[in-house]
């Protein structure tokens, strides 16, 4: 549901791997509703958000962990992440920090600013339009159904189905 700023509060279900392709892909889900937002992603960011979903510690800190480190280090504090559009099949996101009580808005991949979040625990957002053009609506049952249902429809989709609904982003 969207609240009054036209945000919609999302919650991560988990980094999945989409067959035949093998191409991962993050599966975010509205908080409050039933719409899930598919994003395709690069192998690299999609071990970084499992690694961190999965609360394993790295031998040497990978490069969203030295991320957190330096904006601790500054005294800054990452605030949210806003997924603010999808363009030719590409989502934006901006990462919001606070530095010395300022708003300081970087623009950033979402699954780079994903893999942020969930090390800092930092709120993950979307603009409404955004779920509205993107999202895949899929009812109410338990979570594994709600899963097996999405790979279902992952299984049968084509390139030419997204493209026609302006849906999910290609590998970043």
């Amino acid at each position: 549901m969207a609240s009054k700023s036209g945000m919609v509060e999302l919650q991560i279900v988990g980094v999945r791997v989409e067959l035949p392709s093998n191409q991962p892909i993050i599966l975010l889900r509205e908080q409050d509703g039933n719409r899930y937002l598919p994003i395709w992603i690069g192998v690299n960011e999609a071990s970084a958000i499992a690694i961190a979903l999965e609360g394993a510690v790295p031998p040497r800190p990978l490069t969203h962990d030295l991320l957190r480190s330096v904006i601790d280090a500054v005294g800054a504090l990452a605030t949210r992440v806003v997924i603010t559009e999808m363009r030719d099949s590409v989502f934006y996101a901006d990462l919001e920090l606070d530095v010395a009580g300022e708003t300081v808005k970087i623009s950033a991949r979402p699954s780079d600013a994903i893999a942020l979040a969930v090390r800092t625990g930092t709120p993950l957002l979307a603009l409404a339009e955004v779920l509205d053009e993107a999202a895949v609506q899929i009812e109410d049952g338990d979570e594994e159904d709600k899963i097996a249902e999405f790979r279902e429809f992952l299984e049968g989709a084509t390139a030419e189905d997204f493209l026609r609904s302006e849906g999910p982003e290609h590998p970043e």
